[in-house]
Parts: structure tokens; sequence; C-alpha cells
């Protein structure tokens, strides 16, 4: 029988409106499906070993995906193809379709875990009674990620039961993980020893600390939202030092039509609104590329480095803070007033330094700043704050009253 004669049963498939039949066939699907995901898990294994995508420039991750696998499953073939080396039981289980590709891959993750918690050679019985342990939580319906936390149990106690090292200053234990869901947001989460631990604690409270509003009431940010701007301030420091003079060190690549500016994107979270651009653009490095048709880069200007040097300097001595909220100077951007992409220019009477939520507030919202006839900057409310929009002067030379 050819496979694909089980796609065109399938295809044909009715589907019964009794619930005891419609249960059953529901059974049978997810066996089925089981049991050609462990094919499939072999089938890469027998690819990857085979070196025939290496041959090709290519991995057997891509070359799965060119034939059509999802990029989680393409990696989990792989690692399930490879991984059951040694672990008969489980082989057989998945073989029969009895557990998913899901649960199988937990307990070899599970298994391989455990072993490199070791500080000595593992034993072939070792091994046995290691499976055993993670196949009796997967037959009795464990979701694969109590699987994975009974792992992380067992490898711990055979580390102390072998010297190796506690689980806190483990560092093969050390993971990070993110996505970007279908919203555009960057989602993830991280599990690290103890040492990069105190330094993330280190590094974040400098900048997480509660700040007071303008008018001198608590911050109103919740610690979850202040610790993600820290996250922000951090990675364009570089760092996390306190240094009041050069700008942020981290490089990020935004791709800019000349022609369509509001189809501006990024390298890694992809689209962006035309607001969001300029606001990046405010304290960047502009490299202009210009690009032929099939998307060659034919002509190259030189990059261009905002606000640095004495400007900076200057700006930060005239406004002390952000001019709108008076947040630290160490959190603040320097803003062009005239935007660089409509020609204005980077000089002292252009800039004025805006925290980062005053900058994003300045580029997405109505509010505006300008430059007044004393030579420091002026903020324009929006109509639904003021509905006669009359000027504020920038917040350090702002009295309470007024700032209320």
């Amino acid at each position: 029988m050819r496979l694909l004669d089980v796609v065109d049963s399938l295809v044909d498939l009715v589907i019964p409106d009794d619930p005891g039949e419609l249960l059953a066939m529901t059974k049978d699907l997810i066996t089925l499906r089981n049991a050609g995901e462990h094919q499939l898990a072999v089938c890469a294994a027998m690819i990857d070993q085979s070196g025939m995508a290496r041959k090709s420039g290519s991995t057997t991750a891509k070359l799965l995906q060119a034939n059509g696998a999802a990029p989680g499953a393409a990696y989990r073939w792989i690692r399930v193809g490879s991984g059951l080396a040694g672990l008969d039981r489980t082989a057989g289980y998945s073989r029969d379709g009895f557990l998913s590709s899901e649960h199988v891959d937990a307990v070899v993750k599970g298994v391989a875990h455990i072993v490199d918690r070791s500080d000595e050679a593992v034993t072939g019985e070792q091994w046995v009674e290691f499976e055993r342990k993670l196949l009796s939580h997967a037959i009795s319906g464990a979701p694969p990620s109590e699987i994975g936390a009974v792992a992380r149990g067992l490898g711990n106690q055979v580390a102390n039961d072998t010297g190796g090292l506690p689980p806190a200053e483990d560092r093969s234990l050390n993971s990070l993980d993110y996505v970007v869901n279908p919203e555009g947001r960057c989602v993830g989460r991280f599990d690290v020893d103890v040492v990069i631990g105190e330094k993330l604690f280190s590094a974040l409270d400098l900048w997480s600390r509660a700040r007071p509003e303008p008018d001198g009431s608590d911050d109103a940010r919740t610690p979850t939202k202040r610790r993600a701007d820290a996250l922000h301030q951090l990675l364009d420091c570089g760092g996390g030092g306190q240094d009041l003079v050069s700008a942020p060190r981290t490089e990020v690549m935004v791709t800019v039509p000349a022609d369509h500016p509001e189809a501006a994107t990024l390298r890694w979270m992809e689209p962006i609104t035309e607001a969001t651009a300029a606001g990046l653009a405010c304290d960047s490095t502009i490299t202009s590329i210009t690009l032929d048709g099939q998307e060659v880069p034919i002509d190259l200007s030189p990059p261009k480095r905002l606000f640095t040097g004495l400007v900076r300097k200057a700006i930060i001595i005239r406004d002390t803070c952000c001019v709108k909220c008076g947040g630290s100077v160490t959190w603040s951007d320097c803003h062009h007033i005239t935007h660089f992409a409509d020609g204005g220019a980077t000089t002292l009477e252009n800039g004025c330094l805006l925290c980062r939520t005053c900058h994003r507030a300045v580029h997405h919202t109505d509010w505006d700043v300008i430059m007044g006839s004393d030579g420091h900057p002026w903020l324009i409310p929006p109509a639904d704050i003021d509905p006669q929009r009359r000027p504020l002067p920038a917040y350090n030379r702002r009295t309470l009253t007024l700032a209320a």
C-alpha cells in the first residue's frame, strides 16, 4: 500500500454523528498521527546521519521545512529520532502510536538532562531506570511539562549523589528562549545560574527603581513595567553603567523605504509604524543604502552619528533631565525637535532630552516640542489636556504650580 493511499482514505473519511463513534475515531486518528510522527523522526534521523543536507549546503531542519514541516516539528523529529537510541521501551510506545511525539520528546530530553547532570559515567542500568521513571509519568497521562519537571528533579538528585554542581551553580542548565508572537511582540523566558541572576538583578536594580512623577507623586508604573523599562535602558547602554554623555551602544537595524516611509521594518521584529521609526532615528547612526530593483545595494553613504560629543554634553547641561517629566538624564534620549527625516539639524538648538516614555509620547501622540526664544525647549500639550494648547516650560524650568 502506498502511503498516499492513507491520505486518500483520510480525505474520504466520514465523521460520525454518534458521540461514542466520534470519540473512537478521534482516538484512532491520534494514534495514527503519533505513529506517523515516529516514522518521521526515524526518517529525520536517517537524513541527518546521511549528511545529504550538509552536502547541499543546508541543514536537516531546513530540508524538512522545505518539504512542508513546521520549524518546531522539524527540530523535534531530529531530536527524537537520534535520542531514541538506547531507549527501547520509549521507542516501542512511540512506534505503536501510544505516545505523542511531544511526550516522547519530553522523555528523550529528560533522560539526556539527567545524564548530563551526573558527574560520573552513567551505566546502562541507570539509563534504563531513568527512562522507566520518566516513561511511567508519560504513560500515566502527565503532560510533557510535568515530565520535564520530574527530569529536572532527578537531575538535581543525581548531581548531588555524584558530587556534581548544585542546580543554582550549574551553567549547563542555562537557557533563554524567545519568540515573536502573532501580535508582533517578543515573548520569552529564561532560566539562568546564580551568577548570571545576580548580575541581572544588579544591572536592573539601578534602572528599575521607582522615580516620582512630575507632580511629586509616587511612580505610577508597576514593578513589571519598571523592569521592562530597565531592560530597555540596559540594552541601550550595553552594560548598565551611568555614562551621561555617550549615545546608546546597542545596534538596531531599521529599514525605511525612501518612497514608503510607512513600511519601515526591523530586522528581527519586522513591521513598525513610521512614528516608531522616527523615534529610533532620533539618537542613532544613520546610513543611507540605495538598493536596485533586485534588492542589491548600489550606493552607501558614510554613517552619521547623531548627538554625540560636545552637542550631547551641551544638551545635558541645558536640560539636566527629561524636559517633559523630569526623568533622569541617564534614562533620556536626545530628540530632534524638527525630525531628522524632515531635515532637522543635529544641533543644540534642535535637540532636547526626553525619557523613553515621553519620547514615545511625542512621536505617537499630539504632544509637541518647540524651541523657545529663551533658548530652552517648551512643550505643547494635546488639546484633550489643554484645549488652548498653552506652552509649558521644560521640566527643569517649571514650577510645581505650572507642572500641576
